[in-house]
């Protein structure tokens, strides 16, 4: 069990809890009834019982726990604050030898009769909620945490954050926030923990609450300004709820500090200056991370990289990456897109190889690819070429009345430098 160090087996046995006095947003605790439980006189062990559990605890120290457990299961007290007390070592025994069932079996069985001295009654309502939740009984751990509030009357803001936890386990987002945003003002006053605020987040995404997502991580960065992962969190719930000018301010302050740690990270940045209208910041911080090797070059990645010069009309270099993306799987639409961009460029002869290869490829775009290659072969006075091209394209719905008016200019010029078609 993650919270019960075996190093420190017997001061676990042995120690006091603390917690922040105030009103529970959940339990109703009696204080005049506290108040009687907790100036009630201490019970003692009787003394053969005692010894025993000495002999226990000299087990703990040397760390057999299983030792531990077989000298206090000889003991068979008839006095009821005695048994409850050798439960409640058992209860604790077998959390460390990770057998739960029966750790839960006797920490109930502790707390059940209502003998056992404040401060222990208290630890063991509180640890049966530990171990109800370690083995995912989230509803049963919510009701344990709960008495020990109505026990208390005192507010732990751990205690809150575990029934946040144990509510966002059961899928009860909307039941998250209160216990967090409690917990979160309790542990303002001491020190600020992130896992409240990390399971408000959480819950609010689940339910689809992307603003209030937003929220709690610009309440994250104010508190942990050095938080390099809600930095780059907050940049991308901009983004989900389409504020894309935040977004962009947001993930490019990650990215100049260093908090940039996934692949998606450098992607979303480029994106964002896709969104707001920068698309050759986006492919230059495609193309670099690529280059460094923080972006897998994958088509998908290299296809993106080139839509992204594409827009920002950077011709040659979208050219040659979607042709190295058409390369990947023989894509016939990205050869497609290479050759007409090749074409833009002035490359003829590179744009008739590609788009040859995007016909090979079985393209369902033929009329456009017809009527490029008709170009191309046309520019390079290759008319004869270019008349069969453009003689194919009208065979296409699509660019049979561009081709055939193109059809009468191919003809005409070829006649004129004496080709005849």
């Amino acid at each position: 069990m993650k919270n019960l160090s075996k190093v420190t087996a017997l001061a676990l046995l042995i120690s006091l809890s603390g917690s922040v006095v105030s009103t529970s947003v959940f339990a109703a605790p009696n204080y005049e009834e506290i108040e009687k439980r907790k100036n009630a006189k201490t019970k003692v062990m009787s003394e053969r019982t005692g010894k025993k559990v000495m002999k226990a605890f000299e087990f703990v120290d040397a760390e057999d726990f299983n030792g531990a457990i077989a000298v206090l299961k000889e003991l068979d007290p008839s006095d009821e604050f005695d048994r409850a007390t050798i439960d409640r070592y058992l209860g604790q025994l077998y959390a460390q030898v990770d057998n739960y069932q029966l750790a839960i079996k006797y920490t109930q069985d502790a707390i059940k009769p209502d003998e056992l001295n404040f401060n222990d009654q208290e630890q063991a309502m509180k640890l049966l909620g530990d171990l109800l939740a370690n083995i995912k009984k989230y509803k049963e751990a919510k009701q344990a945490y709960i008495d020990w509030m109505d026990f208390t009357g005192e507010e732990d803001p751990t205690v809150y954050t575990r029934i946040a936890q144990a509510s966002y386990e059961l899928g009860q987002f909307k039941d998250v926030v209160e216990p967090a945003e409690r917990a979160i003002e309790l542990n303002a006053k001491k020190e600020p923990k992130k896992a409240p605020f990390q399971l408000l987040m959480a819950a609010h995404y689940e339910a689809k609450e992307f603003d209030k997502a937003v929220k709690i991580l610009e309440r994250m960065v104010k508190t942990w300004p050095t938080d390099g992962k809600a930095w780059v969190n907050l940049g991308k719930f901009y983004m989900q709820v389409e504020d894309y000018e935040k977004g962009l301010t947001t993930m490019d302050i990650a990215y100049d500090s260093g908090f940039f740690e996934s692949e998606t990270d450098y992607k979303v940045l480029a994106q964002l200056y896709s969104f707001v209208g920068v698309p050759y910041k986006a492919g230059f911080h495609m193309e670099k991370a690529i280059a460094d090797g923080k972006v897998k070059r994958i088509k998908q990645n290299v296809t993106a990289m080139a839509s992204y010069f594409h827009n920002a009309k950077n011709i040659k270099t979208a050219a040659k990456y979607y042709e190295e993306a058409a390369e990947f799987d023989n894509d016939a639409e990205l050869f497609r897109k290479a050759g007409a961009l090749r074409l833009q460029e002035e490359q003829f002869d590179k744009a008739v190889v590609l788009l040859k290869r995007a016909l090979d490829e079985g393209s369902d775009k033929k009329g456009t690819i017809y009527s490029d290659l008709a170009e191309a072969y046309l520019q390079q006075e290759k008319y004869k070429q270019a008349y069969a091209a453009i003689t194919k394209a009208a065979e296409d719905p699509s660019t049979r009345k561009f081709a055939r008016s193109w059809k009468t200019f191919i003809k005409d010029k070829a006649q004129r430098n004496g080709v005849s078609l």
